[in-house]
């Protein structure tokens, strides 16, 4: 089994949850994937890590995403990717500014102003938590280059992300997870 079909296998046994349930979009599905639960475990972390690192752009000098469902890959990344001689910063993005200290929404070390970043996320459904990461960056001056996911769930994110002028890449669609209902 390749590292991708194992990483695939952690999803379908850990983190797929079949029957309906409202998602955070408000969006009725028939299944959810919890992929904090695959990318918090060891072997998941190090799969999701490594994968993802392959996929992001040479060009990239930081890994960003929206806290909370990207905050491990986003760790994952930058620790997989040092242990491989290839430092990418990791940035976390805040979903509201704090109300002290700095007000900051992006944390993590300072990068020059322009430096691109890679914009990941756990799970796409209409793409809503990358387009706001993308624009939180861009406020702090970074330029987002890139969208990657582990799942995209084939409901308008990828479209959506495509009219904001990125390209949605992922690990996994939601057809290598579920099989589509022929009825629905």
């Amino acid at each position: 089994m390749d590292e991708r079909e194992k990483l695939l296998e952690l999803l379908r046994t850990e983190g797929l949850r079949l029957g309906k349930i409202t998602l955070s979009s408000g969006k009725v599905s028939d299944y959810y994937v919890d992929a904090r639960k695959v990318v918090l475990h060891p072997e998941g972390a190090y799969l999701t890590g490594k994968l993802i690192l392959e996929m992001i752009d040479p060009e990239a000098v930081a890994v960003a995403g929206m806290t909370l469902g990207a905050d491990p890959i986003v760790a994952a990344v930058s620790v997989v990717g040092h242990l491989g001689g290839r430092d990418l910063s990791a940035l976390i993005i805040r979903k509201e500014a704090k109300d002290h200290g700095t007000g900051k929404f992006v944390e993590g070390p300072t990068l020059p102003q322009g430096s691109k970043v890679a914009v990941v996320d756990d799970v796409v459904t209409t793409g809503s938590s990358l387009i706001k990461s993308i624009e939180r960056l861009k406020g702090e001056g970074y330029d987002p280059i890139q969208t990657i996911a582990i799942l995209d769930r084939e409901e308008g994110g990828s479209e959506r992300l495509s009219g904001a002028g990125y390209r949605l890449e992922s690990i996994f669609t939601r057809s290598d997870l579920v099989p589509r209902d022929p009825s629905s």
